[in-house]
């Protein structure tokens, strides 16, 4: 069983809408620590302050990190003290435009899937030492248009809602890979679709949302705390209910994906 006297999560993309709403659900238990990593101090600072308000919970900091480096998420996790018992893999873009990072990586691919890896991969020791631990990786059920042999949008014309149903199948198929290499290790595995709702990114995608933030944040929230979440691993989950993945089901095309991702 999950300690629940003084448990610390870790969450990525926690200015954003969801993301916010995640780390504040988690803050509702003073028990437990929550850091938000962020990109931006400026938004950084200002939802630990709204959150710690909300919440009463002091326990609630930030880190400052760039999904879409590597290096920036090494550096996180060489800085990072003490345990590390929830990672809730949150952050997601989907620009409209082509772009690439300092590294020559498509943006929304390193950040929305690469950056997902790179964290579970730097923070594997920090999650052993405290296992049971566990990772949520927010995905969605939009989910598709993977294409093994043009991750980056190389030959295809770049679509940003193209690349990001790419980017959540890769999210839910990497779910499978990591979770069956980390459960040796006392670290489950899974991911979710959190819901509709209206945010930047699903703005960008030219959507809106029928559903709260807080709402949205529910699934990832039940899977990072309660037995479910530990207890199951590999799996994906909607409304607080295990869904069968198709793309997970395909185990040559996820032992490939993951090949490619450790190649970056």
């Amino acid at each position: 069983m999950i300690d629940t006297t003084h448990r610390v999560f870790l969450v990525t993309g926690a200015t954003g809408a969801i993301g916010r709403a995640i780390a504040r659900q988690l803050a509702e238990d003073k028990n437990d620590e929550v850091v938000l990593a962020c990109r931006s101090e400026a938004k950084a600072a200002k939802a630990v302050e709204e959150i710690i308000r909300d919440t009463g919970n002091e326990r609630v900091r930030y880190e400052l990190v760039d999904l879409s480096r590597r290096d920036s998420i090494q550096a996180l996790a060489g800085r990072w003290q003490g345990p590390l018992h929830g990672l809730i893999n949150n952050a997601g873009i989907t620009p409209r435009q082509r772009q690439e990072t300092p590294a020559g990586i498509e943006l929304q691919f390193a950040t929305n899937v690469l950056g997902y890896v790179w964290m579970i991969q730097a923070f594997t020791d920090h999650l052993t030492g405290s296992a049971p631990a566990c990772v949520v990786n927010v995905a969605s059920y939009w989910a598709g248009d993977l294409d093994l042999d043009d991750l980056e949008f190389k030959r295809r014309p770049y679509d940003n809602n193209r690349a990001y149903r790419q980017s959540k199948q890769a999210n839910r198929m990497l779910t499978v890979a990591l979770a069956e290499r980390l459960k040796p290790a006392g670290i489950s595995v899974n991911a979710c679709h959190p819901g509709d709702v209206s945010s930047k990114l699903s703005n960008d995608l030219g959507f809106g949302g029928s559903q709260s933030p807080d709402e949205g944040a529910r699934t990832p929230v039940w899977l990072a705390t309660g037995p479910v979440g530990q207890q199951q691993t590999g799996q994906y989950f909607e409304r607080m209910q295990p869904v069968t993945c198709r793309f997970g089901a395909d185990r040559q095309a996820v032992e490939q994906l993951y090949r490619l991702c450790l190649a970056y």
